[in-house]
């Protein structure tokens, strides 16, 4: 079955093809089918958002799904202007930032919040299914399983459309998530029934 995926994010391709081996689909992305167009994405949560892209690309193709996610510090309190949230990209209301930008902005909120912190993804996701839309999030779980450290300094490799996968570090090994042998990245920090119940939704 082709599904269209909500995203030019090769990584984000990479990851929810992981995510379903298996379940008899092939993505396709907004490149493929020439998609220049993109949704609003002024909800509040990473729930609202992949629901607005779902809709939005479900003119489109009958098959959709979006994925929308929030960086969260534990070290800072949600309503600290610092706090990434859903604008990863672009914190602290600045112009949207490129990988490289991304990699240097972090890495000094970072080193004033003493070189490294707990740090956590939210992830939304929504499928549009022939005019149907369905949502999924867990923030609860999400926080519980899906805690890795970020620091200051960054390694030299790169996933690319992930560059906080440089200065982000697995909790119990102390790798670099774009420096281990298996590919650690945002998907791994997806563990046991978290990742069970996003590939079940």
């Amino acid at each position: 079955m082709k599904v269209l995926l909500g995203t030019t994010n090769p990584s984000k391709v990479k990851r929810f093809s992981n995510l379903l081996k298996g379940c008899d689909i092939e993505f396709i992305t907004l490149k493929d089918i020439e998609i220049t167009d993109e949704s609003k994405e002024d909800g509040a949560t990473p729930e609202e958002n992949a629901i607005s892209k779902a809709k939005f690309y479900g003119q489109y193709y009958d098959t959709v799904i979006c994925n929308d996610s929030g960086l969260y510090f534990e070290e800072l309190a949600l309503d600290d202007t610092r706090q990434p949230g859903l604008n990863i990209r672009t914190p602290m209301n600045m112009k949207r930032l490129s990988d490289d930008e991304m990699i240097e902005y972090y890495s000094k909120l970072i080193s004033k919040l003493g070189g490294k912190v707990s740090a956590y993804y939210l992830d939304g996701i929504a499928v549009y299914n022939k005019g149907k839309i369905f949502s999924f999030m867990d923030p609860e779980v999400a926080q519980k399983t899906g805690v890795f450290y970020m620091i200051d300094a960054a390694s030299p490799k790169r996933f690319e459309g992930w560059p906080l996968d440089s200065l982000s570090i697995n909790k119990e090994t102390g790798v670099y998530f774009v420096d281990s042998r298996v590919i650690e990245s945002k998907e791994n920090t997806i563990k046991g029934q978290y990742e069970k119940s996003i590939v079940d939704f």
